[in-house]
């Protein structure tokens, strides 16, 4: 209820004009789930196929140096909303993750202690965007914010309060819960998708869902947000790709047909923008909540871990107007971002919010301007569901990357630049740089007020 109050006064109170909501772009954000930076033609990965995304890479601006907030979904995905990092909302594992106090074999802490879902206090973008702006909002897909136990006075999970209707979005398309589908073919058994008789293959419903949405909402300025369930586990893909990719004696032909069918569900949205003459109105976003469950080419490691396999993955902007097609960027850019960006996209002020994290990126997509900022910040202190991490943080600042893993006290550092893959720790040749970039990971803890990770006896 929160924000449709406040949208039901901005409109009593005529400050949603028709030329105000006109001058607002429309919205397409979309994420993919579990898509490394090497999973993507654009990236480098020759064995793919995606077509429509290489095609959005060449009218928009990639970024070659965008991370994920967090090495697992549940986190990234509040920081998206919110533009504050896990850090700070205490959001720092995919929900639900371990019970609290869980230590695995041969380990001696215990994760940090963490939210499971996105408290209703929270201000999220869609709020934002559809109570000071008029904007029309859609989720369509996976949403993972809402996991929390419990039953209100009338009976109800508590869950179901806090699913994408009531952190600011009119529409509803599959988000609960849960973290994957139960199925990739219908009968899909997601409890917000209502089964439809032509259902086959639920990225083809995704895109079907936000088809609809659009030609809904040619009037009026609509932020949708299109979270793919793809590619998350089960690994499913209709047979025609799997054929596609078995020819080419690859490692792992199913998730690459996996990849190659979320393409093709994406194309189907982009090309309904150009079909009803949106395109050139529309921002569109594309980026991945965390590193592939698989290999991530050059990159070390991969889902659940601080290195790059785990937190660097795809971004891509396009902007028709605004941005230069064909353009890149080296700048590292966060999930915490979006926020502000949209903000500035929008014409809205920060507001009350403050700190936030992130910083609109609207200087370097129109060239006009530079970040502030000088370095990036993650905060990964619980064991992932593969329990094979090592619980720590990291900061990136320049072309280097320094990991403090919590347990054995211990640094790693990395000059990313000229060791991509991670290969050579530099923390006892550049002990200074070690040092100071150690000093200013900590403070940022301790100013976000970080939960750390804990001896289960010492409490």
């Amino acid at each position: 209820m929160k924000m449709k109050i406040r949208s039901l006064v901005a409109l009593l109170l005529g400050g949603l004009t028709p030329a105000s909501m006109a001058q607002s772009p429309n919205i397409l954000l979309i994420m993919a789930d579990d898509l490394g930076w090497w999973d993507t033609r654009f990236q480098g990965n020759q064995d793919l196929e995606t077509p429509h995304l290489d095609r959005l890479v060449r009218e928009g601006m990639i970024f070659s140096d965008g991370y994920a907030a967090s090495p697992v979904c549940t986190p990234t995905r509040a920081s998206m909303l919110t533009g504050l990092s896990p850090a700070r909302l205490g959001i720092t594992n995919h929900a639900p993750g371990h019970p609290e106090g869980m230590v695995p074999s041969g380990r001696k802490y215990a994760g940090a202690k963490k939210l499971t879902y996105l408290p209703l206090e929270e201000q999220t973008i869609a709020e934002r965007l559809r109570g000071e702006k008029g904007y029309a909002t859609g989720f369509v897909g996976k949403w993972h914010l809402s996991h929390r136990k419990g039953k209100e006075e009338d009976g109800r999970p508590l869950e179901l309060g806090l699913r994408p209707e009531y952190q600011g979005f009119d529409l509803n398309v599959g988000g609960y819960d849960r973290g994957g589908p139960p199925s990739y073919f219908a009968p899909f058994k997601i409890p917000t998708l209502k089964p439809k008789e032509n259902d086959h293959y639920l990225p083809t419903r995704m895109a079907d869902e936000c088809i609809a949405f659009l030609r809904n909402h040619t009037e009026r300025p609509f932020f949708l947000t299109l979270w793919n369930y793809s590619v998350h586990y089960p690994i499913e893909a209709p047979e025609d790709l799997i054929k596609k990719y078995e020819s080419k004696k690859i490692e792992n032909p199913a998730y690459a047909a996996m990849i190659e069918g979320m393409d093709r569900s994406i194309g189907r949205v982009l090309q309904e923008l150009d079909q009803l003459k949106l395109r050139d109105e529309t921002l569109v976003i594309f980026t991945s909540d965390n590193g592939s469950l698989f290999s991530n080419g050059p990159l070390r490691a991969n889902k659940g871990h601080l290195y790059e396999g785990g937190i660097r993955v795809p971004w891509v902007i396009r902007w028709p107007g605004k941005v230069k097609p064909g353009s890149r960027s080296e700048i590292p850019i966060i999930s915490t971002d979006v926020f502000p960006t949209l903000l500035e996209v929008a014409e809205l002020k920060p507001g009350a919010q403050i700190p936030q994290d992130g910083q609109s990126l609207v200087p370097i997509l129109t060239g006009e301007g530079r970040l502030e900022r000088e370095a990036l910040y993650f905060h990964y202190p619980n064991y992932a569901f593969h329990q094979r991490n090592r619980l720590g943080a990291a900061i990136r600042k320049g072309d280097h990357k320094l990991i403090y893993f919590f347990e054995e006290d211990q640094i790693e550092l990395f000059d990313l630049r000229n060791d991509l893959s991670e290969t050579r720790d530099l923390s006892k040749t550049r002990a200074e740089l070690s040092g100071q970039l150690k000093k200013e990971l900590l403070h940022w803890l301790d100013q976000t007020g970080a939960n750390r990770p804990y001896l289960p006896e010492v409490r």
